[in-house]
């Protein structure tokens, strides 16, 4: 093997060792990443239009196949910085060569650091300059730890009397079979490289990972009489936001601010929030992103403070028009007065009975009817109280402010590539001749639904669909509708909805940027004989 690619291969061994060691780190200790810091400043800076397009088409992968790539090119880099030294400390000890490789790979990603924090807004384990600087050091030291002990020893300086050298690979007398292969040892590196990487990137694409599901008879049949869970379990609850790991928040240390326009400014303590009256309520929440007939929508029900109350205890201004909500991770948005005061938004704290997972917002996090999931800010960390519109982190790269809810509806069976994932139900292109159960979803967020129609035959005719009571005006709602198809061959099945203000979805393709997607979902189903 030749000796550059040799060293270059032992800098991407050296690289995985410093990538694992920051891992650790940054799991336990609250340290920072390099790759996850990359990956936040790709997103800060990539346009909404571009970002609509990523999230749409590789849904929970979006961010982390850039995850992925950001540690591809990190361990591409220790092996070309490996490379850049392969020649300087050739004569030196082994102390030195520790650490000029140490501290040479310090000042590079040091760099590397503080310019991927100047590029992004959103951190999810903010912390101060000298913590950043002093966490830096450990996974650095491993990179130089690895070089050195994979490079030769130095010859001996001329007049030095030593022990006359065993050849390479030999035993005594150099006979036998090769006792230290460096070749060998340097494949043993690299593959312990990609194990390492590969560990890390199974930990980060696994959490969004979809689990396992009921079988589809089951399903089909619990959906079709309406016999099914409205509630999303909470580990299969859809999670969109900037983060590849969520903030850990502590709740002993936790404080909330409200300040701005008040005439008596708050400031809550975890303990606080608990204490206060508490309101319980079923909101279904929708990423702006979500496609038609997409699944990044679930419904949850949600524990916690209505947010007036807040708002009265803290003597709202008369001039204020906006509340802005920041999260611990650098995200914020705002949302007008008026819907603050909305009897529904309240300031959430528990999630299906149980203590809001810190995928989704520990310690508290907003909940607004009608508002995409967008203006539902996780992880508050401050409120204040402005007299002009805020825009806030998404708005500022091109999505719609106050985004409301498009009237939108889901064809779960048959079909439901996507939505089905809610329920279980995997997609299916052909159905037996007979009678063919069609289920679905409705959503208008606060508008409720009063109808739902179903076509199959490409949007000809329509048939009004049997609906489910909601649990709230804030949900989604359960359809059905029988179908006996006539024969055998090919059919579109369509759905539209009317909202609870009379008026009908719209049948106009749009993409999900700025404002969300609208149009029809139709599905195409073979039927075949029994």
């Amino acid at each position: 093997m030749r000796p550059k690619l040799k060293r270059f291969l032992t800098g991407v061994a050296g690289g995985a060792v410093a990538l694992a060691v920051s891992f650790v780190i940054r799991v336990y200790f609250g340290g920072v990443f390099l790759p996850e810091l990359a990956v936040g400043a790709l997103v800060t800076n990539t346009p909404g239009a571009v970002e609509s397009v990523l999230v749409t088409n590789l849904q929970y992968l979006a961010k982390y196949s850039a995850f992925a790539a950001a540690i591809a090119i990190n361990l591409l880099l220790y092996g070309a910085l490996a490379s850049l030294l392969s020649g300087i400390g050739r004569r030196r000890d082994y102390a030195d060569r520790v650490s000029i490789y140490t501290f040479v790979a310090y000042g590079v990603t040091l760099v590397a650091t503080l310019l991927a924090l100047a590029l992004t807004q959103v951190v999810s384990s903010p912390r101060p300059l000298p913590a950043v600087v002093l966490t830096l050091l450990p996974p650095q030291l491993g990179f130089g730890l690895v070089l050195v002990a994979t490079e030769r020893v130095s010859p001996p300086k001329a007049g030095v009397v030593c022990e006359p050298l065993v050849p390479v690979g030999k035993g005594a007398g150099g006979k036998g079979k090769p006792r230290f292969d460096r070749k060998r040892r340097l494949l043993i590196q690299a593959g312990t490289a990609t194990a390492v990487a590969g560990v890390l990137l199974y930990y980060g694409v696994g959490l969004l990972l979809p689990k396992a599901g009921v079988s589809r008879a089951d399903a089909v049949a619990a959906l079709y009489q309406q016999d099914v869970t409205e509630v999303t379990p909470v580990d299969n609850f859809y999670r969109v936001d900037v983060n590849i790991f969520p903030p850990s928040v502590d709740s002993a240390t936790w404080v909330l601010p409200v300040t701005g326009l008040v005439s008596s400014p708050l400031s809550l303590d975890y303990q606080q929030l608990l204490s206060m009256e508490q309101v319980e309520q079923y909101n279904t929440l929708e990423c702006v992103s979500n496609d038609v007939g997409g699944d990044l929508i679930s419904n949850a029900r949600w524990t916690g403070v209505k947010f007036s109350d807040i708002l009265a205890s803290a003597g709202v201004m008369a001039e204020a028009t906006y509340v802005v909500f920041k999260a611990v991770d650098g995200y914020s948005v705002g949302i007008p007065l008026t819907k603050a005061m909305d009897p529904g938004t309240i300031l959430a704290y528990q999630m299906n009975g149980v203590p809001l997972p810190k995928e989704h917002g520990f310690p508290a996090r907003m909940v607004v009817p009608g508002y995409y999931g967008m203006m539902n800010c996780k992880w508050v960390t401050s409120i204040e109280i402005v007299a002009e519109t805020y825009q806030g982190y998404w708005q500022q790269r091109g999505w719609i402010n106050e985004a409301q809810y498009e009237t939108g509806s889901s064809i779960v069976t048959p079909g439901g590539a996507q939505i089905g994932q809610r329920f279980g139900i995997s997609p299916a292109s052909t159905v037996p001749l007979g009678l063919v159960p069609i289920a679905g979803i409705a959503f208008a967020g606060d508008r409720g639904i009063e109808k739902v129609e179903v076509s199959t035959d490409g949007g000809s005719t329509w048939v009004q669909a049997s609906l489910k009571d909601p649990l709230s005006g804030n949900t989604w709602v359960l359809w059905t509708a029988d179908w006996n198809p006539p024969s055998t061959g090919n059919y579109s099945i369509a759905v539209r909805a009317t909202d609870g203000t009379g008026v009908v979805q719209t049948a106009t393709i749009a993409a999900p940027f700025p404002g969300g997607a609208t149009g029809y979902d139709i599905v195409d189903v073979g039927v075949v004989s029994g």
